[in-house]
């Protein structure tokens, strides 16, 4: 390496004195060295992520380390840095380049190298963990008689009627929180170490920096989402209270109790409004059916066929019981190559959920080809920014839960009618709504936490429990102790540390998205609006995705709905529903204690 680096600086040195000149020639060198790296890496970490086993983990530290060590290697740092000193001398496109490889050179800064390496074998070893866990129902000693996976807890806690059945799922759930908690400690001092190298307070803050946004900055915009959005959430969490104790025959609660819900961490609501459960629409039909249709989707407006390396290396389906491998069970989209080789992991089953869920990541998976062009730099082929990549996804998520939709494909009969108060209650409750306390709220919060203020060990599961009644007012069904970490069980604090703030980003930008689509492009009431077969949709989304980051990612959401960034469309999209639930809670306490 370091004769290579000798000759690359001696052709650096030979660029003449035009900074562009010169700029442009260490891109052209790293690039051509960065993206065969990063295909390498890539392709070990899906080995990893697919196939558990020690040697898989081991190859993909191997490579995580020789990817860091040239992404963050001092070379990077000094010319990147030097370059940027004359910024006024260097085109746009230029300048955003040499910024984002800073700051991806900061996350593995050559400077301190012993640090690096021990993030990398660290991250490696916690994603093992969280990959490999078994989650056990029936314990004898040391002994587990019998595993669940998560699939099957999720159903268990949609579909169960029984207390003491839904709290034990519950339970169960998070025991992936004690064997993940020593890793998250030693990960948060690693990651703040090399963040702090290069002039950044916290982790956290090196990941809001690719925003442009200061952490003060985004903090407050998590604030004003939640601030705009608590009057429909407080009504959803008075109405869900209340429906609740009516299912468990117990008294209506101040906070719900966290097994009451059917989602492991109440991100999600499901099952509680009659009518909105499609379930049974997907009896009989296959796993393929549903990412097929998802296909179908997108090819419909005009986009094309996904490449055939997509279906033939691709892990899309869950496991049989008796399967000799271990895969991560968190559905995901991936770009190996940054051009056209991409891939999903998912293990689906036919159900609403997954339908959604695998349009979602086909989202991803279509943003990934739409700026895999020639004309955006290697470096820029990622989101406008993380958010808008979460937002397409989501965005296609809203698309194929619309009646419309539904009824054209053959899902939803014709001739069934459609109460659009309640399904509009099904949407808040399991996609939109009470998302944005638990992303912007408790999840931002306790990361900020993390790593901003060094949350002690000691108060890890105190502090989660303290933000989890203070934004969205859930309780656990008895104390938790520090002997737990039930924040750990989320598995981004792992794999996707310091960022979930994208995902309250992406829900009000989807809305805004969804809301222009609907009103401007199809003239349909965006409450009940297809997408299906519409190619002028289909432009516009290719139109938005296309620049990748080489457009200022709030110039675009201006350009392209008209307004910026605002809650506006979601709160609007929602009104009939927030009349409908003011009616309904009238006389009732709405709103919680917010201190435990």
């Amino acid at each position: 390496m370091p004769v290579l680096l000798l000759i690359l600086l001696g052709v650096l040195a030979g660029c003449g004195p035009n900074t562009n000149d010169q700029a442009r020639a260490f891109l052209a060198t790293y690039d051509s060295l960065v993206r065969k790296l990063y295909r390498v890496t890539a392709e070990a970490n899906w080995k990893a992520s697919t196939d558990v086993t020690d040697q898989h983990t081991g190859e993909r530290i191997g490579a995580d380390r020789a990817f860091a060590a040239l992404a963050g290697s001092d070379w990077v740092i000094r010319q990147s840095k030097a370059l940027l000193d004359r910024r006024k001398d260097l085109d746009p496109l230029v300048a955003l380049q040499l910024e984002k490889i800073l700051l991806a050179a900061a996350e593995y800064p050559g400077t301190i190298p012993d640090v690096v390496e021990a993030r990398v074998a660290k991250e490696a070893g916690q994603s093992k963990i969280l990959d490999g866990f078994e989650f056990c129902w029936d314990r004898a000693g040391d002994k587990c008689r019998k595993v669940v996976n998560p699939n099957q807890i999720d159903r268990l806690l949609v579909e169960s009627r029984n207390l003491a059945e839904r709290r034990q799922a519950w339970e169960v759930s998070k025991q992936s929180g004690l064997a993940l908690k020593p890793g998250l400690v030693e990960l948060r001092e690693l990651r703040n170490r090399v963040a702090r190298e290069l002039g950044y307070s916290s982790f956290f803050h090196l990941q809001v920096a690719d925003y442009g946004m200061t952490v003060p900055e985004m903090m407050q915009l998590m604030e004003a989402f939640q601030r705009d959005l608590r009057p429909l959430y407080e009504q959803l969490h008075c109405w869900a209270k209340y429906k609740l104790a009516e299912r468990y025959r117990q008294p209506p609660p101040d906070r719900i109790p966290a097994h009451w819900i059917g989602n492991r961490w109440a991100q999600a609501w499901p099952g509680l409004v009659e009518g909105a459960d499609l379930d049974d629409l997907f009896k009989g039909r296959k796993p393929e059916w549903i990412v097929e249709q998802g296909e179908r989707f997108y090819t419909s407006l005009g986009l094309p066929p996904l490449p055939k390396s997509f279906w033939q290396k691709s892990d899309l389906y869950q496991l049989p019981p008796d399967a000799k491998r271990k895969k991560n069970t968190h559905a995901s989209a991936w770009h190996l190559d940054r051009d056209q080789e991409v891939r999903s992991l998912m293990s689906v089953e036919p159900n609403h959920r997954w339908f959604v869920t695998a349009h979602h990541e086909l989202g991803h998976v279509y943003y990934f080809l739409a700026y895999s062009r020639p004309q955006v730099p290697f470096t820029l082929r990622t989101g406008a920014n993380r958010a808008f990549h979460e937002a397409v996804g989501d965005l296609i998520g809203i698309a194929a839960r619309q009646v419309p939709y539904l009824k054209q494909v053959g899902i939803l009969p014709a001739e069934r009618q459609v109460d659009q108060l309640r399904w509009l209650l099904g949407e808040a409750l399991d996609a939109a709504a009470v998302f944005v306390p638990f992303s912007a709220g408790t999840m931002t919060y306790f990361e900020h936490d993390l790593y901003e203020k060094n949350l002690p060990p000691g108060e890890f599961n105190a502090r989660w429990w303290q933000y989890a009644a203070r934004f969205q007012g859930i309780e656990p069904p008895a104390a938790r102790g520090e002997q737990y970490c039930d924040a750990a069980t989320k598995t981004h604090l792992s794999d996707d540390p310091a960022q979930y703030y994208d995902y309250a980003m992406a829900y009000v930008i989807k809305y805004q998205l969804h809301n222009h689509i609907a009103r401007n492009i199809l003239k349909q009431d965006p409450r009940s609006s297809n997408y299906y077969g519409n190619r002028a949709v289909g432009r516009f989304l290719q139109e938005l995705l296309s620049p990748g980051a080489t457009r200022d990612w709030r110039q675009l959401i201006q350009e392209k709905t008209g307004e910026p960034l605002s809650t506006r469309a979601i709160r609007e999209y929602f009104q009939p529903l927030m009349e409908f639930l003011e009616k309904e809670n009238a006389g009732r306490m709405v709103s919680w204690r917010e201190s435990l």
